[in-house]
């Protein structure tokens, strides 16, 4: 591709051999706009194409919240529930209440998988520490335990940006430091549990960081192959622990930034991390539907999950209330030119028959 401007020898050079370009290039190009960005973004896509081909897969799952383990029952009417609207994927985030038996973790996953043949994905890196301290164990004994109790995979979320700085600004000195979210990770995959790669981007962090993130998830999947996606989602001010951030302005100036910023970001994730992890991932419940659209067309092949609601708990989870149905996920392939594909949470294909349930 041949773009006169500065960026050109970078660009030509991502086209070339897109996981091969210096750090300092890649900061170059997260710098894209205008007619750059789309150049950068065409050549993403093209990355994508090679890697994954022309499909937009999606998954059919449904949230949870840790709070179903005080209620077996409600927790087996969710689950009935989940099943019956077609997911293969139930997904709980966040940190167990305080008040819940030691053994909680381990009743979790039982409550999950023990009733229906459904794929719990489950326990960030810090609610893996948690999980482990209530039941006495290392992490990587709790890991084992929970896998032979029917755990399928493990979010890699909460990684926002691998930089202890950054972490304790967002946090309020409050996150795991990056050190121990990647030895959490990296045990997941020792013992066998997938896990998705996130980046929470758009706050105070600098290009270089980005960069540096993307670096230390590829030097994961080097050592043990465990990450099946990369997901991007932009931080959303209420997020903040001090409801503000440190320098408002700044902020303001991001989030003005944020469609070029989004856009570059997941173009040069897919060349930075080509060859290592297969899969992009459009946050769509983060990202909006134009936003979805555009990172999809410059790198990113995968809609994530559907987060069916149903009507027994549709307030569980912090997406609840965001759902994307099965007549979007086909009109936005069709937009795209993709053929839609249904997939497991780890990118195989779903039993027919809970294909024709979903799509019933």
């Amino acid at each position: 591709m041949s773009v006169r401007t500065h960026l050109g020898p970078h660009l030509s050079a991502a086209e070339a051999d897109p996981a091969g370009l210096s750090d300092e290039a890649y900061v170059e190009l997260l710098g894209a706009d205008g007619e750059e960005l789309d150049a950068l973004a065409a050549i993403a896509d093209g990355v994508r194409r090679e890697a994954v081909g022309d499909q937009l897969t999606f998954v059919a799952n449904r949230n949870l919240d840790t709070a179903v383990v005080r209620d077996p029952d409600h927790a087996d009417a969710l689950v009935d529930e989940a099943w019956a609207l077609g997911a293969t994927e139930v997904c709980v985030q966040g940190p167990l209440p305080a008040d819940v038996p030691d053994r909680a973790p381990l009743d979790l996953v039982a409550l999950v998988t023990g009733r229906l043949p459904l794929h719990l994905h489950a326990f960030r890196p810090a609610e893996v520490a948690d999980a482990a301290a209530r039941l006495r164990l290392s992490p990587r004994e709790f890991l084992i335990a929970a896998r032979e109790a029917g755990l399928g995979s493990v979010p890699g979320t909460a990684a926002r940006i691998l930089d202890d700085d950054v972490r304790a600004l967002l946090t309020d000195g409050t996150d795991i430091p990056a050190a121990r979210w990647i030895e959490l990770v990296t045990t997941a995959h020792e013992v066998g549990l997938r896990s998705t790669a996130t980046m929470v981007y758009g706050h105070v962090e600098t290009p270089a960081e980005q960069v540096a993130h993307l670096r230390a998830l590829a030097a994961i999947q080097d050592r043990t192959g465990g990450f099946t996606e990369f997901i991007a989602m932009p931080l959303m001010p209420e997020a903040h622990p001090a409801g503000g951030f440190p320098d408002v302005e700044r902020q303001r100036g991001r989030q003005a930034d944020r469609p070029r910023e989004t856009r570059a970001l997941h173009a040069v994730a897919r060349l930075l991390l080509h060859g290592r992890i297969a899969h992009v991932q459009a946050a769509w419940p983060k990202l909006g539907p134009e936003l979805t659209t555009a990172v999809l067309r410059g790198g990113a092949d995968d809609a994530g999950g559907l987060l069916l609601d149903g009507a027994l708990d549709p307030a569980a989870g912090a997406e609840a209330g965001r759902q994307l149905t099965l007549v979007q996920v086909e009109a936005l392939a069709a937009d795209l030119g993709r053929t839609p594909r249904q997939r497991t949470t780890v990118y195989g294909d779903p039993p027919p028959e809970r294909m024709a349930v979903l799509r019933a």
